[in-house]
């Protein structure tokens, strides 16, 4: 099987025409940085989530009670092997765990 996927940046992409917010990771901003830093980690962690995605078949799965965040997003835990992709991202610097809130990258 085919799925289409297109990643926005790094933690939001588009799966089978369904935009979806990676619920467990926040990465740097790319369409509106603070600071070169900012966009320049977030160019890293968008270009990683492709290559990592890119390997495989993985699921979008929800966690908790809420299934999308206030832009109408899904909220989703990209998994492969039970093990989640975000926190591949988090371990390899490019991302944190989602605390909530955003917390600036500068």
């Amino acid at each position: 099987m085919v799925r289409r996927t297109c990643v926005v940046d790094g933690d939001t992409i588009w799966l089978e025409g369904v935009k979806i917010r990676i619920a467990d990771i926040d990465t740097p901003e790319i369409s509106q940085p603070k600071c070169d830093y900012e966009y320049d980690l977030g160019i890293k962690a968008r270009d990683r989530l492709v290559v990592l995605l890119n390997q495989g078949e993985f699921d979008a799965v929800t966690i908790g009670s809420r299934d999308e965040d206030q832009y109408g997003r899904k909220l989703r835990v990209l998994q492969r092997n039970g093990r989640s992709i975000g926190d591949q991202l988090v371990a390899e610097g490019l991302a944190r765990t989602w605390s909530g809130r955003r917390e600036p990258w500068c």
